[in-house]
């Protein structure tokens, strides 16, 4: 196996480490009923979203050592748009998720009781579509690395 081979496959498992338990974070967290499961559901979510950030920094890492060992993959554009694609959905973590989950996380903290609040599912929706707007960035980006169609 060469180098390059190890990468892709470090790439590949990072995928599906990484892309794999950012695909479910919003349903783990939907069937909720009560708020002792809602808080359960986030302190799940939160767990699974250390294998998304470790995968995602594999990925990318990967991503571009590949690309410096093979430097005509920068002329590729199904590589380039799938590289754009990425650190735009990078992006929306520290820019759009977070400021998104600070009120839910303050929610979750504050609430008394087994309701949950009518706020947060206003909040959650607000969240969860922006989520799937990422996902549907990821499924993309799979979807040029399997094809790479130009």
């Amino acid at each position: 196996m060469t180098f390059y081979e190890i990468l892709v496959f470090i790439h590949i498992i990072s995928a599906i480490l990484g892309m794999g338990p950012g695909f479910i974070m919003i349903y783990v967290v939907t069937k909720s009923s009560t708020m002792t499961e809602l808080r359960h559901a986030y302190f799940i979510r939160n767990r699974l979203h250390i294998f998304v950030m470790v995968g995602g920094t594999l990925l990318l890492v990967t991503g571009i050592w590949m690309g410096l060992l093979h430097p005509y993959l920068f002329s590729q554009g199904w590589y380039v748009v799938s590289l754009i694609l990425f650190i735009i959905a990078l992006g929306f973590g520290p820019g759009v998720l977070s400021p998104r989950s600070k009120p839910i996380k303050a929610l979750l903290k504050e609430t008394e009781g087994e309701e949950i609040p009518d706020s947060y599912f206003t909040l959650s929706k607000k969240l969860f579509f922006y989520e799937r707007m990422e996902n549907t960035i990821f499924l993309i980006i799979i979807v040029l690395m399997i094809l790479k169609p130009f």
